[in-house]
C-alpha cells in the first residue's frame, strides 16, 4: 500500500511537470510572436527569491584570500561550525552545524543536493575553490519559498554555488588557468574555460588535478589514565597520498523572466588512508578509490507576474572500493555501487506584493550494491511534498512551511526498514523594530530529522533495521546590526549576534556489542545544545590603504542527557569545543594584497566521560599569504605566497589523526 501510494504521488510529479512544461512553451511560443513585431529584444532575469534571514557568506574574493585546498578548509571560518579533518590533503573532511551531527546537515551543489544515501556524510574535501563563486550557509534552512522539497528538509544547509559566465560587450571567451605547488608534494593544476555561443547560451568547463605525496612530520602525544603524558614521540605521516582529478562542464541559458542549466560532473580519485595512531603503529596501507559522477538540470521561469516555476533533475553514480590488507582480524576489500535519481517541481504564486505561496514536491530513488556477506541489497524511495507561506512588509517579514516526508524501502535479503510517513514544521520571522533598516530582530523554529542511512540499517553485523528516524528541534533568536558610511575611513561594519536551543532525540549512535569487534547501530542519545553565535566585520580606508576583518566566535553547551544512572550524564558530548572563533584581516594596496587567518578550536574531549584521560588540548592556527596582480596587454596575472600554521602548532581535530605543522603554498593564475 505504501508502494502504491508513493507510485501515484511520482505519477502526480510527472504529471505536474509536464503540465507546467507545456504550460511554459505556451508561454514562451505567445512571447516569441510578439516580439516578432517589435524592434528591440530585452531580456529580463527571473524574479529574485526574497529570504526571511539571509545566510554567512563567503564571496569568491573572500574564498580567493584565504589559504583554503578545499571547501571545508573554507567553511571553517563560518561560526558554529565544527569540521571533522582526518589530516592531510586528502584527508576526508565532513562539516558539523551546531553539534547536531554532520548527517543533519545538507549539501547543495548549484541549488541540488549532494545525496549519499550509504553513510550520509559528503567529503567536502573532494570539491575545489577554483570554480567557486559563493559558500552559503543557513541554520535549519534557507528561508525562502521558492525551492524544491529537498531544501526544507535539513537542519542546516551550504550552498556551493559555482562561477557562472558573465560576458562584457565584446567578450566571447574566458580562459583561467592556475598552479599550486608547496609542501606534502603537492601539484594542483586546474583550467577553467567559459564560451559565449550567444546572447543566451553559454557554456562552462571546469578541470582539476591534484597530486600530493601527503607526507609530513607530526608529534604524538599519549597520557596515562592521570592526564600525564606517557608517551610523546615525533614521526612522520605516512600512506597519506592522493591522486585525483575533477572535471566539470556546463550548459548555461537565459530567457525572458527565466534561466536554465545543464551540469556534468566527474570526479576520480586514488588515495592511502594513513589510519590513525595508536600504542606506537603510525604507518597503515589501506587504500580507497573513488568515482563520482552526476548529471543535473534546472529551469526556472517566471510564467507570468504572478506564478513562476521551477523543475531540478538528477541521475548519480559513486563508486567506492576500500582495500585493507593488513587488518589484524580478516583481509578486506569491499565495492560498492550507490545509485540516485531525482526530480523535483517547486512553484511560486504571488497572490499579493506582500503573500506568496509555495508549493513543491520531489521524488528520490536510492539503491545500494556491496560485495559484503550477506548484503540486504537495499533500495529506497523517498517523496518530500513542502508547502510554505511567506508575507513581507516594510518592516516585518515572516516564513512558515510544513514539509511531509513518505519513505518506504525494499531489500533482496533480510528484513527492511518499515515504511515512514513524517511532519515537520518551520517558522522564520525578520522585524526592523526601528525607522532605520540597521538594526533587526530575527528569529526561527524547526523540527527536523533523519532518516538512518544505509549503513545505519543494514551494514552487515553492524546495521540495524529497527531505528528510528533522528529528531532535532531547534530554537534561534538573534539581532543584526550593519552601518555604511561615506566620506569617513571607517567605510562598513556590522554586527549579527544569535542564540540557540537544539534538542536531539533518539540520537543514532553506534555502540559495542557483546565484544569490541561487533558493534551495533542504537537510538541512544538525548543531547541538549545551547549556544551563541556572534559575528562582527568592519571596512576601513586609511589614504590608498583598504583594511577588511571578520571575526566569530561561538559558545557551545552540548550535553548528553541520556541516561542519569550514566557516569558521563550531562558532560560535554564528544569533539564540540565550548569556545571556538575565526579572524581574518586583509590588507589592500594598489596591485598587493595581504591576508592574514586565524583559527580557535577550545578544549574538547574524546570519549564520553568528560575526564582527563579524555580532554584534548586547545589548538589555533595562524596563516599568512601575499599576493600581487599585474596586467601585460589582455592577460591578468595573479602570484600569491601562502604560509599556514605558521607557528608550527602540533595538533589533532581527531584523536589520533595527526594535522600537519607548518607548511607552504605558491599559487599562480592567469586570466585571459
Amino acid at each position: 500500500m505504501r508502494f502504491l501510494e508513493t507510485t501515484c504521488t511520482l505519477a502526480y510529479l510527472m504529471l505536474a511537470m509536464i503540465t507546467c512544461m507545456t504550460r511554459s512553451a505556451t508561454a514562451q511560443q505567445s512571447d516569441s510572436i510578439t516580439t516578432k513585431a517589435l524592434k528591440e529584444v530585452s531580456v529580463t532575469a527571473p524574479r529574485t527569491g526574497k529570504e526571511v534571514s539571509p545566510g554567512q557568506k563567503l564571496s569568491a574574493k573572500d574564498l580567493e584570500r584565504l589559504n583554503s585546498n578545499s571547501v571545508a578548509d573554507a567553511i571553517r571560518f563560518f561560526a558554529g561550525v565544527q569540521i571533522k579533518d582526518y589530516g592531510g590533503v586528502g584527508g576526508l573532511k565532513t562539516v558539523d552545524v551546531r553539534s547536531l551531527g554532520t548527517n543533519q546537515t545538507g549539501v547543495f551543489y548549484d541549488g541540488i543536493q549532494l545525496g549519499n544515501a550509504q553513510n550520509g556524510q559528503v567529503d567536502l574535501g573532494k570539491f575545489s575553490l577554483d570554480n567557486m563563486e559563493e559558500i552559503t550557509l543557513y541554520n535549519g534552512q534557507k528561508s525562502n519559498i521558492f525551492q524544491p522539497a529537498k531544501d526544507f528538509a535539513s537542519a542546516g544547509a551550504i550552498y556551493l554555488s559555482t562561477i557562472k559566465p558573465r560576458f562584457t560587450p565584446g567578450e566571447q571567451t574566458h580562459l583561467r588557468g592556475t598552479i599550486k605547488t608547496g609542501s606534502f608534494g603537492l601539484f594542483n593544476p586546474s583550467l577553467l574555460w567559459q564560451q559565449k555561443i550567444n546572447d543566451k547560451v553559454s557554456t562552462t568547463f571546469s578541470t582539476e588535478w591534484t597530486n600530493a605525496t601527503g607526507r609530513y612530520k607530526f608529534r604524538y602525544t599519549k597520557l596515562d589514565s592521570t592526564g600525564k603524558i606517557a608517551n610523546d614521540t615525533t614521526a612522520w605521516r605516512k600512506n597519506g597520498d592522493i591522486n585525483a582529478i575533477r572535471i566539470e562542464g556546463a550548459v548555461n541559458g537565459i530567457m525572458n523572466g527565466g534561466e536554465w542549466n545543464t551540469k556534468v560532473y566527474y570526479y576520480t580519485s586514488e588515495r592511502g588512508l594513513p589510519g590513525f595512531i595508536v600504542n606506537n603503529v603510525f604507518g597503515h596501507i589501506d587504500r580507497q578509490w573513488d568515482r563520482n559522477f552526476f548529471v543535473q538540470s534546472a529551469f526556472r521561469k517566471d510564467i507570468d507576474k504572478r506564478y513562476s516555476l521551477m523543475l531540478n533533475g538528477k541521475y548519480a553514480y559513486d563508486y567506492t572500493r576500500y582495500l585493507a590488507p593488513d587488518t589484524a582480524q580478516l583481509y578486506v576489500d569491499n565495492h560498492f555501487h550507490q545509485r540516485e535519481a531525482y526530480m523535483s517541481v517547486a512553484n511560486q504564486f504571488t497572490l499579493t506584493d506582500w503573500w506568496t505561496l509555495g508549493l513543491s514536491g520531489d521524488f528520490q530513488w536510492n539503491k545500494l550494491e556491496a560485495d559484503l556477506v550477506n548484503f540486504s541489497y537495499p533500495t529506497r524511495y523517498t517523496t518530500l511534498v513542502a508547502a510554505a507561506t511567506s508575507v513581507y512588509f516594510k518592516r516585518f517579514s515572516a516564513e512558515a512551511s510544513m514539509l511531509a516526508t513518505i519513505l518506504n524501502e525494499n531489500v533482496k535479503k533480510n528484513a527492511g526498514f518499515a515504511p515512514q510517513r513524517k511532519y515537520t514544521p518551520a517558522a522564520y520571522v525578520s522585524w526592523q523594530p526601528f525607522p532605520t533598516p540597521d538594526f533587526r530582530l530575527k528569529g526561527f523554529y524547526k523540527r527536523i530529522f533523519r532518516m538512518p542511512t544505509f549503513n545505519d540499517l543494514y551494514y552487515t553485523d553492524i546495521g540495524n533495521t529497527f531505528l528510528k528516524p533522528e529528531f532535532a528541534t531547534q530554537y534561534d533568536l538573534g539581532i543584526t546590526w550593519t552601518k555604511t558610511f561615506t566620506g569617513r575611513w571607517l567605510q562598513e561594519t556590522g554586527i549579527e549576534a544569535d542564540a540557540y536551543y537544539n534538542a536531539v532525540t533518539n540520537k543514532i549512535v553506534a555502540v559495542p556489542g557483546q565484544s569490541m569487534f561487533k558493534w551495533k547501530m542504537e537510538n541512544l542519545g538525548f543531547v541538549k545544545i545551547k549556544g551563541i553565535d556572534a559575528k562582527a566585520k568592519a571596512v576601513w580606508l586609511i589614504k590608498a590603504v583598504r583594511f577588511t576583518s571578520k571575526l566569530t566566535y561561538t559558545f557551545q553547551r552540548a550535553q548528553d542527557f541520556t541516561d542519569p544512572s550514566d557516569s558521563y550524564y550531562g558532560d560535554q558530548i564528544v569533539y564540540i569545543p565550548r569556545h571556538s572563533g575565526s579572524l581574518i584581516l586583509g590588507a589592500d594596496y594598489k596591485q598587493w594584497e595581504a591576508n592574514y587567518s586565524f583559527i580557535y578550536t577550545g578544549e574538547r574531549y574524546n570519549g564520553k566521560e568528560n575526564t582527563p584521560v579524555n580532554y584534548v588540548e586547545p589548538w589555533y592556527t595562524s596563516d599568512f599569504s601575499l599576493g600581487k596582480r599585474f596586467h601585460y596587454k589582455h592577460t591578468n596575472f595573479h602570484v600569491t605566497a601562502q604560509v599556514n600554521n605558521f607557528f608550527n602548532q602540533y595538533y589533532e581535530v581527531v584523536q589520533s589523526y595527526p594535522m600537519p605543522g607548518r607548511n607552504y603554498k605558491l599559487v599562480f593564475m592567469i586570466n585571459i
